[in-house]
């Protein structure tokens, strides 16, 4: 894939395929996933591949629409990240912050 190092080429595997993982735990084909969100079905099989860099925009309705919420898609893609991540400054347990996952 042009443009795109190995790193970043893993980071898009990785959260493709904790997408797939989710859209067969709920027994959807990735056509459905795909009428769902109002993407192409070829475009959720290239997000799967890690073919395609998802915008935030499309990140957000794929994981409303498998009731997930966004930041919990992205610990499931990248566990080992979000214990890296400090909580900001004057962060309370009840404001979304990492003791809120």
């Amino acid at each position: 894939m042009p443009g795109y190092s190995a790193l970043e080429k893993q980071h898009l595997i990785a959260l493709g395929t904790t997408i797939r993982q989710v859209r067969e735990a709920l027994g959807w084909s990735q056509e459905q996933l795909a009428e769902r969100v109002e993407l192409h079905r070829t475009y959720i099989g290239g997000v799967e591949r890690g073919e395609r860099n998802l915008c935030l925009l499309n990140i957000l309705a794929i994981a409303e629409a498998m009731g997930i919420s966004p930041g919990k898609l992205i610990d499931r893609a990248f566990p080992t990240r979000a214990a890296d991540i400090p909580d900001p400054p004057g962060a309370t347990a009840g404001d979304g912050g990492p003791a809120n996952r």
